[in-house]
């Protein structure tokens, strides 16, 4: 099945990519299970350009991981669906990320510092960023209502997708997609 769908995909973007653009048909047709919620925009999206505050006290911007597509998930320690999908997002980045791809986390809200530490070392979470939203500005900003919520940026720092609530973010689908991404017409 997934050699089926790495063809689908391939043909896809041989056949109907337009140079700098995502190919959404293919990717959508990528989708299974979780996936399913997983949204394509019709046109890229302008992001927040707030700070969010580092694990380490400094700031940084979502543009500052232009040149990379980047999985944006937004939670809270308080969130219980986040719990569950944090382990995945995870496994997505010890086993895809790199140059071209990255997970981002961003609690967003009232989350102190040492109840994030807490959260991951409970699920046993050592490879995502504790990336701080305190004042939900860029959470407003991007329309993020309601936790988890997932967005994926191209490589020139625009909103691609969007997922609202939890996804199996390990599932071969997540995974094709991804990798659909880091090797479409737009990667690098």
């Amino acid at each position: 099945m997934r050699f089926l769908s790495a063809f689908v995909l391939y043909m896809s973007l041989i056949l109907g990519a337009n140079a700098g653009s995502v190919d959404t048909a293919a990717l959508e047709a990528l989708r299974d299970g979780d996936m399913k919620k997983l949204n394509f925009h019709a046109e890229p999206k302008s992001v927040s350009d707030a700070v969010f505050v580092k694990e380490d006290g400094s700031t940084g911007t979502l543009s500052d991981f232009a040149g990379k597509h980047v999985l944006v998930n937004f939670w809270a320690t308080w969130c219980a669906p986040c719990r569950e999908e944090m382990p995945m997002l995870s496994e997505l980045q010890t086993e895809l990320g790199g140059e071209e791809f990255e997970v981002v986390t961003i609690a967003t809200g009232r989350n102190p510092p040492p109840a994030m530490k807490k959260f991951f070392r409970e699920i046993g979470v050592d490879n995502l960023p504790l990336h701080r939203d305190p004042k939900q500005q860029i959470a407003r900003e991007m329309g993020v209502f309601g936790l988890p919520i997932t967005v994926i940026l191209d490589p020139q720092g625009r909103e691609i997708a969007r997922l609202q609530g939890d996804a199996h973010w390990n599932s071969d689908s997540a995974k094709a997609i991804v990798e659909g991404l880091i090797t479409g017409p737009d990667a690098g």
